[in-house]
């Protein structure tokens, strides 16, 4: 109860979801409607533990091995790569992060070979010999992740589905892909908490599954053990060091990933804690629990049975306070009339780039907008003083899974908010009849700039 009030006393941390699991049992669950435990939320670099993983099975499967040099895999631009330091990269240092780059290197690897960032990122000379320096470098886990694909000869999730999400019980995923086919590895997975949380839980149980060794036990020492320091991380759980694509902190490690997305591990407590979120004070979320729910395990409660109770009733009932306005204008008429142009936002805004104008159809039930970009159009439903969840198709054909609220702040102005479900992100629009402009703000903007196509699982 001291852990939710910590989170929601803070306004710049939005929680989703949590789950926490003590000794195999779900202890406590909940989600922040209108998200939904059924509903997979894109994971961002959290997907980095579920690409660690998938190279556990090749190892074990002798499609790869640690000590491989990245290169070696990549015969067809084998020889283009002639730095020292670049052919000398290993499967090992890049799993670490120690690639020897001093810096974050996908722009630099995109803009060197659009096509094959492997080929770019290798065609840049590390500044340090490789295994000596941490630089958190989405091309490092590309390249893992890449490996293992051009050895199993399948994707990522094709690869982990009967060595992994069928036998943990993880249903439908989704992982998004570079354009030359690969899944990104490096982010990009949708996936549910539950899921999340039996993943942990099996680096908890040092690989083991039921009856079943799923990956040996050796592996999950060396992923979850320091293989690099992190000495130059600006946040406190950042600098106890990197394993194999996991992070160290004071207490256990995990797999993180942008605005709040936690898969934490702590085997001296027996313990998983799962969250989705959308926050940039990541570190707030962990010094919450470690000063609230730490010191909670394992202790006994005289008023245990009330206690629970509570709980329970106030997990069931966690929700995001939906848009407070009128449902209906004075005029339907001057709304409905044309479309909304998107106006230039203000200097250090970042809008939605992609779409281009705001209509309001007429409808039958109530306030309806359509988003719409250049070759796509998104209609949604919205409530007023609550969320409506639906399932719109674009123009595309792809659906979209949204929940939204709004109406009319006066005469002339509406309001709109628009939360995409199986992301962390929200969309706030505002329509006014004076100039009929719209805008369109990120609440936190996507990490990349991203079509209404994309703001969904792929599965």
């Amino acid at each position: 109860m001291a852990f939710l009030d910590a989170l929601e006393d803070r306004p710049d941390i939005e929680m989703h979801s949590l789950m926490v699991v003590r000794h195999g049992h779900v202890v406590a669950e909940g989600w922040w409607a209108p998200y939904s435990a059924e509903r997979p939320h894109l994971l961002y670099s959290l997907s980095k533990i579920f690409t660690s993983t998938a190279a556990a099975f090749a190892q074990a499967e002798g499609l790869l091995d640690m000590e491989d040099t990245v290169v070696s895999h990549f015969g067809e631009f084998e020889a283009d790569i002639t730095d020292p330091r670049s052919r000398a990269i290993t499967l090992r240092h890049v799993a670490a992060m120690a690639s020897g780059h001093t810096r974050e290197m996908l722009s630099e690897a995109a803009i060197r070979d659009p096509g094959e960032p492997i080929r770019g990122f290798l065609l840049i000379p590390p500044d340090r010999d490789p295994g000596t320096v941490f630089a958190y470098s989405q091309p490092c886990t590309f390249a893992l992740a890449s490996v293992i694909q051009r050895s199993a000869g399948v994707p990522l999730t094709e690869y982990l589905r009967p060595r992994l999400f069928d036998p943990l019980g993880i249903g439908q995923v989704g992982w998004q892909a570079w354009s030359s086919g690969l899944e990104q590895g490096f982010s990009g997975l949708h996936a549910r908490t539950e899921d999340i949380a039996k993943l942990g839980q099996l680096y908890l149980q040092r690989g083991r599954w039921g009856d079943t060794q799923l990956i040996p036990e050796e592996w999950v020492a060396n992923a979850t053990s320091i293989k690099i320091d992190t000495p130059g991380e600006p946040n406190l759980d950042w600098r106890q060091g990197y394993g194999f694509q996991f992070w160290m902190a004071r207490h256990g490690y995990r797999g993180d990933g942008a605005f709040g997305q936690f898969c934490v591990i702590l085997p001296e407590h027996d313990t998983v804690i799962a969250t989705t979120a959308c926050t940039m004070e990541m570190q707030a979320v962990l010094d919450a629990m470690w000063t609230y729910l730490l010191p909670g395990l394992g202790v006994s409660m005289p008023d245990a049975d009330s206690a629970q109770e509570r709980l329970d009733a106030r997990l069931t009932d966690l929700r995001l306070p939906a848009c407070s306005a009128e449902p209906t204008p004075k005029d339907w008429h001057d709304w409905v009339a044309e479309p909304f142009t998107l106006a230039a936002a203000a200097e250090g805004i970042q809008v939605p780039s992609m779409l281009t104008s705001i209509e309001l159809p007429p409808a039958v039930d109530g306030l309806q907008v359509t988003l719409i970009e250049p070759s796509n159009a998104l209609t949604i439903p919205v409530g007023t003083g609550a969320w409506t969840v639906s399932t719109p198709t674009d123009s595309r054909g792809d659906t979209i899974p949204v929940a939204a609220s709004g109406g009319w702040l006066d005469d002339h102005t509406l309001r709109v908010e628009v939360i995409f479900l199986e992301t962390p992100h929200r969309m706030d629009i505002s329509c006014s009849l004076t100039g009929r402009t719209a805008e369109a703000v990120w609440r936190q903007p996507p990490l990349s700039q991203t079509r209404l196509e994309r703001l969904h699982s792929l599965s």
